[in-house]
């Protein structure tokens, strides 16, 4: 009889699988939709969608000042000018217009 063993047919089919799954599972981690790289790109996209968040409030302000000044409450005579010359086009007499 000799000592020498072999793996059995079970051991390497064993060992197999696991490594199979070992691999499995590091690439679901890294690639999978739970994966590192899909939190990096929800990261990436959650602070563009905050800067975002930031110019819309920042342009609804500016609304809401420009409603608030030509409101029946409080009317800006110069505002009120502004835009009426702007929508319909129209010049004071002593006004040069440069193009």
């Amino acid at each position: 009889m000799t000592s020498k063993t072999r793996p059995t047919l079970g051991m390497i089919i064993y060992f197999v699988t696991a490594f199979a799954l070992g691999i499995y599972f590091t690439f679901a981690a890294v690639q999978g939709d739970f994966g590192l790289f899909m939190r990096a790109e929800i990261d990436a996209e959650a602070s563009d969608l905050a800067a975002q968040l930031v110019a819309v409030q920042t342009d609804v302000a500016k609304m809401e000042n420009l409603t608030k000044r030509l409101s029946d409450d409080y009317l800006d005579l110069d505002l009120l000018d502004e835009q009426s010359r702007s929508i319909l086009g129209m010049l004071r007499a002593n006004e040069i217009v440069i193009r």
